[in-house]
């Protein structure tokens, strides 16, 4: 398969579902996965690090997972926190129906599957969580983030797993750049989790949206 395949609409490959479990210090998981979608054979390690390693949300209020894939960051939250909204978001509407079908499986009635322009636009995240598509390419990539920490809580965080090699530490100082605060919380296996903060000026307005529930 083509690593392409995930970042299109509608992948082309045949499709395959297969199930494959998620184990977790705190949690286990069945879930489905298929081709055409990322890591379909098992837990990507970037997404294990960042599932295992980064904070708890710091504030109550809506779950984002960008680029979810067949679900296990938006799944995993979704059981820590099932009285949050948790929303997944991907291009890809083969991934978009797996999150779907594993969160109906898992008895999750808190997950929101949708495609990026399907988010309501009123909706505000305390949390993002994100195994980002670094291979989409720096400028798309840029432009996904952007748009998605645009709309954090003023009181929100985003935490971004990133390879040192695929380049965590220039995607750390770009975002400092850009007015957001970013630091990283722990390195692991090459790893950086990055906590990435809104632009401070991005306070004013932005209550639509939160939770509060915990």
């Amino acid at each position: 398969m083509s690593g392409s395949h995930y970042f299109t609409g509608a992948p082309e490959v045949a499709s395959d579902r297969r199930p494959i479990t998620v184990s977790l210090p705190d949690l286990t998981l069945e879930l489905t996965t298929d081709t055409g979608v990322f890591s379909r054979n098992r837990l990507d390690p970037c997404t294990r690090i960042l599932l295992e390693h980064a904070p708890a949300p710091r504030v109550r209020g809506p779950i984002l997972d960008i680029g979810c894939g067949y679900g296990p960051i938006a799944l995993t939250w979704a059981s820590r926190r099932k009285r949050l909204p948790v929303w997944a978001v991907d291009v890809n509407e083969r991934a978009l129906e797996l999150v779907r079908l594993n969160a109906e499986a898992l008895e999750l009635g808190n997950v929101h599957a949708a495609l990026p322009d399907d988010v309501p636009e009123d909706v505000r995240f305390a949390t993002i969580y994100s195994n980002p598509p670094i291979r989409i390419g720096k400028a798309a990539l840029r432009r996904l983030l952007t748009h998605w920490l645009g709309r954090l809580t003023p009181d929100g965080s985003a935490f971004l797993v990133v390879q040192k090699h695929l380049g965590s530490d220039s995607l750390q100082k770009w975002l400092n750049e850009q007015g957001y605060p970013t630091s990283r919380v722990t390195s692991v296996n090459g790893s950086r989790i990055l906590e990435v903060r809104p632009r401070p000026e991005a306070g004013e307005g932005s209550e639509s949206g939160r939770g509060t529930t915990t």
